[in-house]
């Protein structure tokens, strides 16, 4: 059975594939490290790459149905695209913000650059400017997580119809909606920009 005709074939596919290529490059010491930081990477990819699509893709296009008032209208992307995406754009950001936090914990003994991180390297002497950048970009990802969770999530649900909204509420809701997932977009460019700087030059 060719795994490439389903998308957990492909994607156990690749797994066994990076499991095989880092133990014949670096050995089992490698995979080992790297797994936290290696599930946080797919994970970031997936979560900004849906929040890219939302933003550059599915809003425009939903307008550009509505404004066609002969055209298909944006019920499909509605009912069956929407949900779907938002259901891999929480599950990858929760996800996203659970290992980077695991990988943080696990690189020092006592979770030491975890708690650097949340107080960006303000009380390591000396200066660490690593846990400044990390932690930067930890709290740029963690405010997105919470938007995500507790803005974005709970109105979409009510602009999609899944839980019961006024016409009104659906109106408020979109607009929230909307506003965080900008917010997002916005952060999401300083916070790439600390995540691949903070080890720019430093040992991993």
């Amino acid at each position: 059975m060719n795994p490439l005709k389903t998308i957990q074939g492909t994607i156990i596919a690749g797994l066994v594939l990076a499991l095989i290529i880092g133990w014949v490059v670096g050995g089992l010491q490698l995979v080992e490290l790297s797994w936290f930081r290696w599930i946080h990477i797919l994970a970031g990819i997936t979560w900004i790459g849906l929040l890219y699509y939302f933003n550059f893709v599915q809003v425009p296009a939903l307008a550009m149905a509505a404004a066609d008032k002969g055209g298909p209208g944006g019920a499909g992307i509605s009912k069956y695209i929407a949900p779907l995406a938002l259901l891999w754009f929480r599950m990858a950001a929760g996800l996203t913000w659970l290992t980077g936090a695991l990988y943080l914990f696990r690189r020092t003994p006592g979770g030491g650059d975890f708690i650097g991180a949340l107080t960006l390297g303000l009380l390591r002497e000396p200066h660490d400017p690593y846990l400044l950048v990390i932690g930067i970009g930890a709290w740029l990802g963690t405010i997105m997580l919470f938007n995500v969770w507790v803005l974005i999530w709970p109105n979409q649900k009510k602009v999609l119809g899944i839980v019961p909204a006024t016409d009104e509420e659906k109106a408020r809701a979109r607009s929230t909606a909307f506003l965080a997932s900008r917010t997002n977009t916005m952060l999401s460019i300083p916070m790439i920009m600390c995540m691949l700087g903070a080890t720019h030059g430093l040992p991993l």
